[in-house]
């Protein structure tokens, strides 16, 4: 029996519907907010952090990162190469809290082939035109096949220690030591399927729940793919989405060391054959969704508003959905109950999206042809 010691935090999975297709320019929309594209010709983004001097960098999954400033983008040096291929490749992108003092940033990215593979954390130093000391400081146990489930999210706690949010590493019927491999999401003596907690040199916190076993790394386990991770300062509270099989998409509240089911408990539905992924849609020492999306909106990033531009959204989250091409907003009240109460129309799949220092929205859209969005009010 493993002991945990408990860390407060949440943890948000959430879905979308179908829209028309945005403008290339700009969408007007009711509610007093409008969506504006301030930039195009991003291949398939994937993630963005700000810089502390209004700065924005942004993540393509082939591999490449860009740095967006006062209307103008640019190529960053210093990426090596990844593994491309499925849903792998670049993924999310974070920046140190003292970025001022010490210029680090940090990655996370799929390594290896498609028989042996795995989702790795990086960090290095951003010069504002290059990045440097390219570093690896955790990578993900057991190597999995195949092309699916990497993951992969990055948050900062406020006491420095990062969260980083693994995939279980595939659908049915992929296997990984003669058993499907979305069973590791249950084994504690892997990483798959599990959200980690790391300093920010990579070592293990002293309070991490598992400490003093295999995978001290461990914070919470029993997920499917977690596509978003949002921390709320108001409520200490850390939300992230993530998604479901066919259904059974999820919203969660996260407490360490606690096992949130997937796959003994879940909403999900099989791909290969019309039937539940498990009979069981809750267990004892499992933890619910808070809510469940069916079907399936395929949440992605999220983001948790406290800026000054839309004062009647403080404290709401806001979920990109990539199948249903939508940004949703999810009020919580003073109870903490949860209420979906709107929806932005956007008409490409969201990948990210992420409040800017402006206290505006933004969104990054994942195409061919991607585009970092703008939500502002209109008036």
């Amino acid at each position: 029996m493993i002991r945990f010691n408990r860390l407060w935090v949440a943890v948000l999975l959430v879905t979308t519907a179908c829209q028309p297709l945005l403008s290339s320019v700009s969408k007007q929309t009711g509610g007093g907010y409008q969506v504006r594209a301030i930039a195009s010709q991003l291949d398939h983004p994937w993630s963005m952090a700000w810089l502390p001097d209004g700065g924005l960098l942004i993540t393509e999954r082939r591999g490449r990162l860009k740095h967006w400033q006062e209307g103008q983008m640019t190529l960053i040096d210093g990426i090596p190469p990844v593994f491309a291929q499925g849903q792998g490749g670049l993924m999310d992108v974070a920046v140190h809290p003292q970025f001022e003092a010490n210029h680090l940033v940090y990655f996370t990215y799929a390594a290896g082939t498609p028989d042996a593979n795995q989702t790795q954390v990086a960090r290095a130093r951003f010069d504002g035109g290059s990045l440097s000391n390219w570093e690896v400081i955790f990578t993900v146990s057991p190597s999995k096949p195949g092309t699916q489930h990497f993951g992969s999210r990055l948050l900062w706690l406020p006491d420095n220690t990062l969260l980083v949010a693994i995939g279980d590493g595939g659908n049915y019927p992929l296997e990984l030591d003669g058993a499907l491999i979305r069973q590791q999401a249950q084994k504690t003596d892997s990483h798959l399927g599990k959200v980690i907690r790391l300093n920010d040199d990579g070592s293990i916190p002293d309070d991490n729940p598992a400490v003093g076993q295999d995978r001290s790394a461990l914070w919470t386990y029993g997920h499917r793919n977690i596509q978003g991770l949002a921390y709320d300062a108001t409520h200490q509270t850390v939300w992230a989405t993530e998604h479901g099989a066919r259904g059974g998409d999820e919203l969660n509240l996260l407490e360490s060391g606690e096992n949130y089911g997937w796959p003994l408990a879940s909403h999900s539905r099989e791909y290969h054959v019309d039937q539940l992924v498990s009979p069981n849609q809750s267990l004892p020492g499992m933890v619910d969704p808070q809510i469940v999306w069916t079907p399936s909106i395929a949440p992605s990033g999220l983001a948790v508003y406290h800026g000054s531009a839309f004062p009647e959204w403080q404290g709401d989250l806001f979920a990109g959905a990539l199948v249903d091409r939508e940004i949703r907003r999810i009020d919580i009240n003073a109870s903490g109950q949860l209420q979906e109460v709107d929806t932005i129309a956007i008409g490409q799949r969201v990948r990210d999206v992420r409040q800017g220092p402006d206290g505006k929205l933004y969104a990054l859209t994942d195409e061919d042809n991607g585009q970092l969005l703008v939500i502002e009010p209109s008036d």
